[in-house]
């Protein structure tokens, strides 16, 4: 059976209401992608790193619970795990402040047997961080060697924005490498002052990845691919109650379809049928209404269950 393996950090979610905690939950944007499609019944693999402290434990346990292999996630002695706090304004978007502690700078684990067209979820500061940066890369060339589908999620916060010049040969590297690539107006307009799906296409994108997703908020979704398709995908309404796991769950979503309709690397880069790109996105949407309707960053077990039953039936 195809799976995913996550690559990502871990960290405690506060998320807070008003000034106030509503919800404590472990997380992390691939983090929460990963407990997603195990809970879609997926085979799914996660490598991190956690602290050897209760929230550490709270961590690896719920990648368990809810069918996750933890095997590659490294328990650094004596550090604390990572917090985030998530502060929503009237509209249940979220401003963060992060907690972590630096005193360990190397990432070690197990590397997980890949096989051809498994896919690999990447993103966010974690892709690109310095600290680990070269074990990181080291698993994304490994990877890739191996035939894996890899999805990056860019996902580069306003916070790093003095950073991008030092880190844009990391961002390069992993366009480079990506099959997917998947982007929001806000993290092009930090990175490059650059608006537009079809500009950032051409001038940030196509010389290294083929297939670009390009999300605007409630705005259509764009999608540019490898045989040159445009094409829009209207944000269906939804009654939110956090924003906090909506690109985390899309990403799962997307993934997710992969595996359910058995898109192999090779007719990525060769080009999709419309149909296959709409069932895709159809997936990917769905994870993230189910998840924009909830204070929790991953689909609802309920839920889950509909797609594993879903899943067994390709």
């Amino acid at each position: 059976m195809r799976k995913v393996i996550g690559i990502g950090e871990t960290v405690f979610d506060i998320i807070f209401r008003d000034n106030q905690p509503e919800r404590a939950i472990p997380g992390g944007s691939t983090y929460n992608s990963i407990i997603s499609l195990g809970r879609a019944g997926v085979k799914a693999e996660f490598i991190s790193e956690t602290g050897d402290d209760r929230v550490g434990r709270r961590i690896m346990s719920f990648l368990e619970e809810n069918g996750v292999s933890s095997r590659s996630v490294c328990i650094h002695k004596g550090q604390k795990s990572a917090l985030s706090l998530a502060f929503l304004n009237d509209r249940n978007d979220a401003e963060y402040v992060f907690y972590k502690d630096h005193a360990q700078d190397r990432l070690d684990f197990v590397y997980p047997e890949i096989s051809p067209d498994d896919v690999v979820l990447f993103g966010s500061f974690y892709a690109i961080n310095s600290v680990v940066r070269s074990q990181v890369k080291a698993f994304l060339y490994y990877a890739a060697a191996r035939g894996a589908i890899l999805y990056y999620d860019v996902n580069f916060r306003a916070s790093h924005k003095a950073d991008a010049e030092r880190l844009m040969p990391n961002i390069r590297e992993n366009l480079d490498l990506a099959d997917i690539v998947r982007g929001s107006n806000e993290d092009f307009e930090i990175l490059f002052e650059k608006h537009g799906a079809d500009h950032i296409y051409e001038t940030e994108i196509s010389a290294y990845a083929g297939n670009f997703i390009y999300t605007c908020g409630a705005d259509p979704i764009e999608l540019r691919t490898a045989d040159r398709q445009k094409r829009r995908y209207a944000v269906p309404p939804v009654k939110t109650i956090s924003t906090v796991g909506a690109g985390d769950s899309f990403n799962a979503g997307f993934a997710y379809g992969l595996i359910r309709y058995g898109i192999k690397r090779s007719e990525l880069r060769a080009g999709l049928r419309p149909e296959i790109w709409d069932a895709l996105f159809e997936c990917a949407q769905g994870f993230s209404a189910n998840v924009c309707q909830s204070m929790y960053n991953y689909i609802d077990i309920d839920y889950g269950k509909h797609l594993k039953s879903a899943l067994s039936e390709h």
